[in-house]
Protein backbone atom coordinates (compact mmCIF):
# COMPACT_ATOMS: atom_id res chain seq x y z
CA UNK A 1 0.00 0.00 0.00
CA UNK A 2 1.24 3.53 -0.44
CA UNK A 3 1.18 5.17 2.53
CA UNK A 4 1.54 8.56 1.00
CA UNK A 5 -1.42 7.96 -1.15
CA UNK A 6 -3.44 7.07 1.31
CA UNK A 7 -2.59 9.93 3.47
CA UNK A 8 -3.72 12.13 0.59
CA UNK A 9 -6.85 10.28 0.14
CA UNK A 10 -7.73 10.74 3.89
CA UNK A 11 -6.65 14.40 3.83
CA UNK A 12 -8.88 15.08 0.31
CA UNK A 13 -5.74 15.94 -1.52
CA UNK A 14 -5.47 13.28 -4.31
CA UNK A 15 -7.12 14.67 -6.50
CA UNK A 16 -10.56 16.54 -7.11
CA UNK A 17 -12.23 13.35 -8.35
CA UNK A 18 -10.90 10.96 -5.66
CA UNK A 19 -12.26 13.76 -3.12
CA UNK A 20 -15.96 14.09 -4.37
CA UNK A 21 -16.05 9.95 -4.33
CA UNK A 22 -15.12 9.79 -1.21
CA UNK A 23 -17.59 12.38 -0.09
CA UNK A 24 -20.44 10.38 -1.70
CA UNK A 25 -18.60 7.35 -0.01
CA UNK A 26 -19.20 8.97 3.46
CA UNK A 27 -22.71 10.26 1.94
CA UNK A 28 -23.34 7.03 1.26
CA UNK A 29 -22.22 5.26 4.87
CA UNK A 30 -24.38 7.92 6.48
CA UNK A 31 -27.73 7.26 5.01
CA UNK A 32 -27.13 3.65 4.68
CA UNK A 33 -26.44 3.51 8.57
CA UNK A 34 -29.56 5.94 9.51
CA UNK A 35 -31.86 3.70 7.35
CA UNK A 36 -31.02 0.67 8.55
CA UNK A 37 -31.10 1.58 11.72
CA UNK A 38 -34.68 1.47 11.80
CA UNK A 39 -35.05 -1.31 8.71
CA UNK A 40 -33.27 -3.35 11.83
CA UNK A 41 -35.81 -1.99 14.39
CA UNK A 42 -38.76 -2.72 12.10
CA UNK A 43 -37.43 -6.51 11.02
CA UNK A 44 -37.34 -5.73 7.54
CA UNK A 45 -32.78 -5.85 7.00
CA UNK A 46 -34.01 -8.47 4.12
CA UNK A 47 -35.96 -6.56 2.41
CA UNK A 48 -33.26 -4.61 1.30
CA UNK A 49 -31.60 -7.57 -0.35
CA UNK A 50 -34.55 -7.92 -2.86
CA UNK A 51 -35.04 -4.24 -3.19
CA UNK A 52 -31.18 -4.41 -4.19
CA UNK A 53 -30.97 -7.71 -6.46
CA UNK A 54 -34.38 -6.31 -8.61
CA UNK A 55 -32.55 -2.81 -9.38
CA UNK A 56 -30.69 -5.05 -12.20
CA UNK A 57 -33.18 -5.39 -14.81
CA UNK A 58 -33.95 -1.83 -14.45
CA UNK A 59 -30.28 -0.80 -15.06
CA UNK A 60 -30.41 -3.23 -18.26
CA UNK A 61 -33.88 -1.99 -19.77
CA UNK A 62 -32.60 1.80 -19.23
CA UNK A 63 -29.75 1.34 -21.07
CA UNK A 64 -31.60 -0.17 -23.67
CA UNK A 65 -33.85 2.40 -24.13
CA UNK A 66 -31.59 5.51 -24.12
CA UNK A 67 -28.92 3.49 -26.38
CA UNK A 68 -32.17 2.88 -29.02
CA UNK A 69 -32.73 6.49 -28.50
CA UNK A 70 -29.34 7.25 -30.31
CA UNK A 71 -27.56 8.31 -26.79
CA UNK A 72 -24.38 5.92 -24.80
CA UNK A 73 -26.83 4.35 -22.53
CA UNK A 74 -24.75 5.71 -19.89
CA UNK A 75 -26.59 8.67 -19.04
CA UNK A 76 -26.41 8.10 -15.02
CA UNK A 77 -29.69 9.68 -13.61
CA UNK A 78 -31.77 7.43 -16.34
CA UNK A 79 -29.98 4.78 -15.05
CA UNK A 80 -30.78 4.95 -11.70
CA UNK A 81 -34.18 5.89 -12.46
CA UNK A 82 -34.96 2.36 -14.00
CA UNK A 83 -33.23 0.97 -11.30
CA UNK A 84 -35.74 2.99 -9.13
CA UNK A 85 -38.54 1.94 -10.96
CA UNK A 86 -37.21 -1.63 -11.03
CA UNK A 87 -36.88 -1.77 -7.86
CA UNK A 88 -40.18 -0.29 -6.85
CA UNK A 89 -41.42 -3.20 -9.13
CA UNK A 90 -40.00 -5.84 -7.19
CA UNK A 91 -41.08 -4.40 -3.36
CA UNK A 92 -44.69 -4.14 -5.02
CA UNK A 93 -44.59 -7.57 -6.57
CA UNK A 94 -43.54 -8.71 -2.88
CA UNK A 95 -46.33 -6.82 -1.26
CA UNK A 96 -48.74 -8.34 -3.61
CA UNK A 97 -47.60 -12.27 -2.80
CA UNK A 98 -47.29 -11.83 0.49
CA UNK A 99 -50.94 -10.05 0.97
CA UNK A 100 -52.48 -12.49 -1.73
CA UNK A 101 -50.90 -15.50 -0.94
CA UNK A 102 -50.02 -17.96 1.97
CA UNK A 103 -46.48 -17.15 1.43
CA UNK A 104 -44.55 -15.52 4.48
CA UNK A 105 -42.58 -12.84 3.31
CA UNK A 106 -38.89 -14.61 3.47
CA UNK A 107 -40.01 -16.74 0.65
CA UNK A 108 -41.78 -14.03 -1.23
CA UNK A 109 -38.45 -11.82 -0.92
CA UNK A 110 -36.54 -14.94 -1.95
CA UNK A 111 -38.41 -15.40 -5.18
CA UNK A 112 -38.77 -11.96 -6.19
CA UNK A 113 -34.82 -11.74 -5.28
CA UNK A 114 -34.16 -14.59 -7.53
CA UNK A 115 -36.16 -13.68 -10.45
CA UNK A 116 -35.35 -10.24 -10.85
CA UNK A 117 -31.88 -10.51 -10.59
CA UNK A 118 -31.79 -13.37 -12.85
CA UNK A 119 -33.95 -11.73 -15.49
CA UNK A 120 -31.15 -8.80 -14.88
CA UNK A 121 -27.79 -11.16 -15.61
CA UNK A 122 -29.74 -12.12 -19.37
CA UNK A 123 -30.03 -8.01 -19.86
CA UNK A 124 -26.58 -7.45 -19.57
CA UNK A 125 -25.57 -10.78 -21.27
CA UNK A 126 -27.63 -9.58 -24.26
CA UNK A 127 -26.41 -5.94 -24.05
CA UNK A 128 -22.67 -7.25 -24.12
CA UNK A 129 -23.98 -8.88 -27.55
CA UNK A 130 -25.38 -6.37 -29.41
CA UNK A 131 -23.66 -3.18 -31.01
CA UNK A 132 -25.56 -0.25 -29.52
CA UNK A 133 -24.03 2.52 -26.86
CA UNK A 134 -20.97 2.26 -25.09
CA UNK A 135 -22.08 -1.33 -22.80
CA UNK A 136 -18.64 -1.27 -21.77
CA UNK A 137 -18.28 -1.34 -18.04
CA UNK A 138 -22.36 -1.74 -17.65
CA UNK A 139 -21.95 -4.53 -15.61
CA UNK A 140 -19.69 -2.47 -12.74
CA UNK A 141 -23.42 -1.95 -11.34
CA UNK A 142 -23.04 -5.61 -10.05
CA UNK A 143 -19.63 -4.91 -7.78
CA UNK A 144 -19.61 -0.86 -8.17
CA UNK A 145 -16.65 0.81 -9.78
CA UNK A 146 -15.51 4.46 -8.89
CA UNK A 147 -12.53 4.50 -11.37
CA UNK A 148 -14.48 5.53 -14.08
CA UNK A 149 -16.83 7.76 -12.21
CA UNK A 150 -17.43 10.93 -14.28
CA UNK A 151 -17.24 14.40 -12.00
CA UNK A 152 -20.86 14.53 -12.66
CA UNK A 153 -21.83 11.76 -11.77
CA UNK A 154 -19.90 11.64 -7.97
CA UNK A 155 -21.70 14.77 -7.60
CA UNK A 156 -25.25 13.31 -7.71
CA UNK A 157 -24.47 10.63 -5.69
CA UNK A 158 -23.43 12.61 -3.01
CA UNK A 159 -26.48 14.75 -3.49
CA UNK A 160 -28.53 11.59 -3.29
CA UNK A 161 -26.75 10.35 -0.53
CA UNK A 162 -26.86 13.60 1.56
CA UNK A 163 -30.86 13.99 0.43
CA UNK A 164 -31.28 10.71 1.65
CA UNK A 165 -29.72 11.64 5.23
CA UNK A 166 -31.54 14.28 5.92
CA UNK A 167 -35.00 12.82 5.41
CA UNK A 168 -33.88 10.22 7.28
CA UNK A 169 -32.76 12.71 9.97
CA UNK A 170 -36.51 14.91 9.49
CA UNK A 171 -38.69 12.01 10.20
CA UNK A 172 -36.50 9.86 12.48
CA UNK A 173 -39.38 10.50 15.45
CA UNK A 174 -41.89 9.25 13.54
CA UNK A 175 -40.10 6.12 12.27
CA UNK A 176 -38.53 5.26 16.37
CA UNK A 177 -42.62 5.44 17.29
CA UNK A 178 -43.99 3.43 14.66
CA UNK A 179 -40.85 0.58 15.23
CA UNK A 180 -41.18 0.50 18.98
CA UNK A 181 -45.28 1.00 19.57
CA UNK A 182 -48.04 0.70 16.43
CA UNK A 183 -50.17 1.36 18.83
CA UNK A 184 -49.51 4.10 20.09
CA UNK A 185 -48.17 5.29 16.99
CA UNK A 186 -51.84 4.58 15.48
CA UNK A 187 -53.66 6.94 17.88
CA UNK A 188 -51.95 9.52 17.04
CA UNK A 189 -52.62 9.41 14.24
CA UNK A 190 -49.84 7.86 12.02
CA UNK A 191 -50.53 5.62 8.80
CA UNK A 192 -48.33 2.00 9.91
CA UNK A 193 -49.07 1.20 6.03
CA UNK A 194 -47.90 4.61 4.60
CA UNK A 195 -44.65 5.03 7.64
CA UNK A 196 -43.73 1.34 6.31
CA UNK A 197 -43.69 2.59 2.45
CA UNK A 198 -41.93 5.75 3.81
CA UNK A 199 -39.04 3.71 5.02
CA UNK A 200 -38.70 1.52 1.97
CA UNK A 201 -38.65 4.58 -0.57
CA UNK A 202 -34.93 5.58 1.82
CA UNK A 203 -34.35 2.13 1.47
CA UNK A 204 -34.91 2.64 -2.15
CA UNK A 205 -32.99 5.69 -2.39
CA UNK A 206 -29.82 4.39 -0.66
CA UNK A 207 -30.04 1.14 -2.55
CA UNK A 208 -30.29 3.48 -6.13
CA UNK A 209 -27.75 5.41 -4.67
CA UNK A 210 -25.11 2.78 -4.01
CA UNK A 211 -25.29 0.97 -7.27
CA UNK A 212 -22.20 3.19 -8.51
CA UNK A 213 -20.32 2.76 -5.90
CA UNK A 214 -20.87 -0.47 -4.30
CA UNK A 215 -23.09 -1.87 -6.40
CA UNK A 216 -26.44 -3.62 -5.87
CA UNK A 217 -24.52 -7.08 -4.35
CA UNK A 218 -22.99 -5.20 -1.63
CA UNK A 219 -25.12 -2.20 -1.13
CA UNK A 220 -26.97 -4.61 1.59
CA UNK A 221 -23.69 -4.45 3.47
CA UNK A 222 -23.75 -0.89 4.81
CA UNK A 223 -27.95 -0.77 5.27
CA UNK A 224 -26.73 -4.16 8.17
CA UNK A 225 -24.13 -4.26 9.04
CA UNK A 226 -23.59 -0.34 10.57
CA UNK A 227 -26.90 -0.86 12.59
CA UNK A 228 -25.82 -4.66 13.91
CA UNK A 229 -22.82 -3.07 14.68
CA UNK A 230 -24.06 -0.24 16.34
CA UNK A 231 -26.39 -2.48 18.55
CA UNK A 232 -23.80 -3.62 20.52
CA UNK A 233 -22.92 -0.35 21.85
CA UNK A 234 -26.13 1.29 23.31
CA UNK A 235 -29.65 0.35 24.44
CA UNK A 236 -31.01 3.83 22.65
CA UNK A 237 -32.22 4.34 19.69
CA UNK A 238 -30.93 8.00 19.20
CA UNK A 239 -27.36 6.69 20.21
CA UNK A 240 -27.82 3.78 17.71
CA UNK A 241 -28.51 6.41 14.94
CA UNK A 242 -26.04 8.34 15.15
CA UNK A 243 -23.10 5.22 15.67
CA UNK A 244 -24.56 3.47 13.10
CA UNK A 245 -24.69 6.52 10.90
CA UNK A 246 -21.08 6.63 11.57
CA UNK A 247 -19.92 3.66 11.18
CA UNK A 248 -21.06 3.82 7.75
CA UNK A 249 -19.52 6.97 7.38
CA UNK A 250 -16.33 5.90 8.40
CA UNK A 251 -16.91 2.33 6.08
CA UNK A 252 -16.74 4.72 3.06
CA UNK A 253 -14.15 6.87 4.37
CA UNK A 254 -11.64 4.58 5.19
CA UNK A 255 -12.65 2.07 2.05
CA UNK A 256 -12.17 4.64 -0.56
CA UNK A 257 -9.03 6.07 0.69
CA UNK A 258 -7.97 2.41 1.13
CA UNK A 259 -8.90 1.69 -2.54
CA UNK A 260 -7.39 4.93 -3.76
CA UNK A 261 -4.11 4.13 -2.81
CA UNK A 262 -3.92 0.49 -3.36
CA UNK A 263 -3.73 -0.35 -7.49
CA UNK A 264 -6.24 -2.23 -8.57
CA UNK A 265 -8.32 -2.81 -5.36
CA UNK A 266 -12.10 -2.25 -6.27
CA UNK A 267 -13.80 0.02 -3.54
CA UNK A 268 -17.05 -1.34 -3.02
CA UNK A 269 -15.52 -4.75 -1.62
CA UNK A 270 -12.97 -2.45 0.65
CA UNK A 271 -15.96 -0.66 2.02
CA UNK A 272 -17.97 -3.53 3.04
CA UNK A 273 -14.35 -5.20 4.27
CA UNK A 274 -13.87 -2.13 6.48
CA UNK A 275 -17.51 -2.29 7.96
CA UNK A 276 -16.78 -5.62 7.98
CA UNK A 277 -13.97 -5.03 10.68
CA UNK A 278 -15.76 -2.22 12.48
CA UNK A 279 -18.50 -4.83 13.21
CA UNK A 280 -16.19 -7.48 14.49
CA UNK A 281 -14.78 -4.46 17.01
CA UNK A 282 -18.05 -3.90 17.97
CA UNK A 283 -18.93 -7.66 18.60
CA UNK A 284 -15.80 -8.44 20.49
CA UNK A 285 -15.34 -4.91 22.52
CA UNK A 286 -18.56 -3.03 22.85
CA UNK A 287 -18.84 -2.93 26.32
CA UNK A 288 -23.07 -2.91 26.36
CA UNK A 289 -23.06 -6.37 24.74
CA UNK A 290 -19.66 -7.34 23.58
CA UNK A 291 -18.27 -10.49 23.84
CA UNK A 292 -15.40 -9.79 26.06
CA UNK A 293 -17.94 -7.57 28.01
CA UNK A 294 -20.20 -10.41 29.15
CA UNK A 295 -17.19 -12.79 29.54
CA UNK A 296 -16.17 -10.40 32.30
CA UNK A 297 -19.74 -9.92 33.81
CA UNK A 298 -20.34 -13.49 33.68
CA UNK A 299 -16.88 -13.69 35.65
CA UNK A 300 -17.69 -10.87 37.87
CA UNK A 301 -21.04 -12.96 38.90
CA UNK A 302 -19.62 -16.37 39.73
CA UNK A 303 -16.87 -14.62 41.69
CA UNK A 304 -19.74 -12.55 43.58
CA UNK A 305 -21.58 -16.05 44.15
CA UNK A 306 -18.69 -18.18 45.33
CA UNK A 307 -17.57 -15.10 47.75
CA UNK A 308 -21.13 -14.61 49.37
CA UNK A 309 -21.66 -18.46 49.30
CA UNK A 310 -18.42 -19.19 50.82
CA UNK A 311 -18.64 -16.06 53.64
CA UNK A 312 -21.74 -17.37 54.77
CA UNK A 313 -20.47 -21.26 55.09
CA UNK A 314 -17.93 -19.22 56.86
CA UNK A 315 -20.42 -18.04 58.99
CA UNK A 316 -21.84 -21.19 59.82
CA UNK A 317 -18.41 -22.93 60.50
CA UNK A 318 -19.31 -25.16 57.73
CA UNK A 319 -16.18 -26.97 55.43
CA UNK A 320 -15.86 -25.51 52.13
CA UNK A 321 -14.74 -28.07 49.73
CA UNK A 322 -15.71 -26.10 46.16
CA UNK A 323 -12.36 -25.22 44.25
CA UNK A 324 -13.65 -21.62 43.12
CA UNK A 325 -15.12 -21.02 46.39
CA UNK A 326 -11.87 -21.57 48.16
CA UNK A 327 -9.59 -19.85 45.97
CA UNK A 328 -11.56 -16.80 46.31
CA UNK A 329 -11.94 -16.67 49.91
CA UNK A 330 -7.94 -16.88 49.69
CA UNK A 331 -7.80 -14.46 47.19
CA UNK A 332 -9.65 -12.19 49.54
CA UNK A 333 -7.70 -12.73 52.94
CA UNK A 334 -10.82 -14.18 54.41
CA UNK A 335 -9.42 -17.78 54.59
CA UNK A 336 -6.02 -19.44 55.33
CA UNK A 337 -4.81 -22.19 53.40
CA UNK A 338 -5.50 -24.65 56.17
CA UNK A 339 -9.23 -23.55 55.75
CA UNK A 340 -9.21 -21.47 58.92
CA UNK A 341 -10.74 -17.68 58.89
CA UNK A 342 -8.90 -14.96 59.52
CA UNK A 343 -10.12 -11.92 60.89
CA UNK A 344 -11.29 -9.86 58.34
CA UNK A 345 -12.78 -12.97 56.95
CA UNK A 346 -15.14 -12.84 60.28
CA UNK A 347 -16.15 -9.50 60.05
CA UNK A 348 -17.12 -10.50 55.84
CA UNK A 349 -18.64 -13.39 56.77
CA UNK A 350 -21.24 -11.43 59.58
CA UNK A 351 -21.78 -8.52 57.29
CA UNK A 352 -22.36 -11.54 54.68
CA UNK A 353 -24.93 -12.89 57.21
CA UNK A 354 -26.51 -10.16 57.81
CA UNK A 355 -27.07 -8.69 54.78
CA UNK A 356 -28.82 -11.83 53.66
CA UNK A 357 -31.07 -11.76 56.47
CA UNK A 358 -32.12 -8.20 55.41
CA UNK A 359 -32.30 -9.28 51.57
CA UNK A 360 -34.92 -11.97 52.72
CA UNK A 361 -36.76 -9.64 54.47
CA UNK A 362 -36.67 -7.08 52.19
CA UNK A 363 -37.96 -9.56 49.29
CA UNK A 364 -40.76 -11.56 51.49
CA UNK A 365 -41.74 -7.35 52.26
CA UNK A 366 -42.08 -6.31 48.69
CA UNK A 367 -42.84 -9.41 46.14
CA UNK A 368 -42.78 -7.06 43.14
CA UNK A 369 -39.23 -7.32 43.16
CA UNK A 370 -38.26 -10.65 42.60
CA UNK A 371 -37.93 -9.58 39.15
CA UNK A 372 -35.08 -8.15 39.25
CA UNK A 373 -33.26 -9.99 42.46
CA UNK A 374 -31.13 -11.82 39.82
CA UNK A 375 -27.99 -10.44 40.70
CA UNK A 376 -28.96 -7.47 43.19
CA UNK A 377 -28.82 -10.19 46.42
CA UNK A 378 -25.65 -10.39 45.69
CA UNK A 379 -24.39 -6.77 45.97
CA UNK A 380 -24.03 -4.77 49.17
CA UNK A 381 -27.04 -3.33 50.15
CA UNK A 382 -25.51 0.13 50.54
CA UNK A 383 -25.21 0.06 47.08
CA UNK A 384 -28.91 -0.84 46.21
CA UNK A 385 -31.16 0.83 49.25
CA UNK A 386 -31.27 4.09 50.94
CA UNK A 387 -29.92 4.36 54.54
CA UNK A 388 -33.42 5.16 55.99
CA UNK A 389 -34.51 1.73 53.93
CA UNK A 390 -31.88 -0.40 55.77
CA UNK A 391 -31.80 1.11 58.92
CA UNK A 392 -35.83 0.04 59.16
CA UNK A 393 -34.86 -3.21 57.80
CA UNK A 394 -32.73 -3.76 59.87
CA UNK A 395 -34.49 -3.07 63.44
CA UNK A 396 -37.51 -5.25 61.99
CA UNK A 397 -34.75 -8.03 61.90
CA UNK A 398 -33.78 -7.54 64.85
CA UNK A 399 -36.97 -7.70 66.55
CA UNK A 400 -37.67 -10.63 64.67
CA UNK A 401 -35.12 -12.25 65.93
CA UNK A 402 -35.50 -11.04 69.57
CA UNK A 403 -38.91 -12.59 69.26
CA UNK A 404 -37.50 -15.93 67.95
CA UNK A 405 -34.77 -16.20 70.54
CA UNK A 406 -37.51 -15.18 72.98
CA UNK A 407 -39.89 -18.20 71.64
CA UNK A 408 -36.99 -20.54 71.99
CA UNK A 409 -36.44 -19.68 75.47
Amino acid sequence: MDVEAFLSALTFQAGYNTTIVTIGAILLGWAGGMVGTFLLLRRRSLVSDALSHATLPGVGIAFLVMASLGGTGRFLPGLLLGAALSALAGLATVEWITRRTRLQADAAIGAVLSVFFGFGIVLLTVIQSVQIGQQAGIGSFLLGSTSGMLRSEAITLAILAGGTALAVFFLRRTLTLVAFDETFARARGISIRRSDLLLMLLVLAVTVTGLRIVGLVLIIALVIIPPVAARFWTERVDHMLLISAGIGAVSGYLGTALSASIDDLPTGPIIVLVATGLFAVSLLFAPVRGVFSGLYRARAFSWKVHRRQGLLALNRGEAIYDRKTIFVLLAEGFMRRDGSITPPGVVAAKLAAEEEALWSLYLRENPDSLHRAHGMLLDPIEERLGAGEINALRLRHYAATRQMVEAMA
